[in-house]
């Protein structure tokens, strides 16, 4: 099938396609017009990467995880240890994701939100000191 179906049959835009093939996640191969010719492994492929990439897998994990998945000998455990890792980072950026909206909702809190030009949020985001008024 050319770029177009597999880009229907996955879901995802030609151009990401292409980069996927420029970083050599997939080979599809080639007809003699010199199209791609992606098979039903390639489709395969592409959707196993856009679904890592939906649990958050970096392109560098997509690899390892594709790597792991052809290795019909693999290990259950490494793969395990790449989605606990994921998971840990996954649980960090909450925690920062958290606090962030804690710091915001405070400023948020104290900002009169009036037609005063004065405003913690600015003068947060600017490094001045914190002047709160009734």
């Amino acid at each position: 099938m050319n770029i177009g179906q597999a880009s229907d049959a996955t879901g995802l835009p030609a151009k990401t396609i292409r980069y996927y093939e420029d970083i050599k996640l997939v080979k599809p191969d080639r007809a003699a017009n010199g199209y791609r010719d992606y098979r039903d492994a390639d489709i395969h492929r592409l959707a196993f990467v856009q679904r890592s990439r939906s649990l958050g897998f970096t392109i560098e994990e997509c690899r390892l995880l594709l790597s792991l998945y052809d290795d019909k000998a693999r290990a259950s455990s490494d793969v395990k240890a790449l989605a606990t890792e994921k998971i840990k980072e996954i649980d960090r950026k909450v925690k920062e994701l958290k606090s962030l909206r804690s710091t915001l909702k405070q400023l948020a809190d104290h900002c009169h939100g009036d037609g005063r030009p004065d405003c913690p949020i600015i003068n947060d985001i600017a490094g001045l000191p914190e002047v709160l008024t009734s």
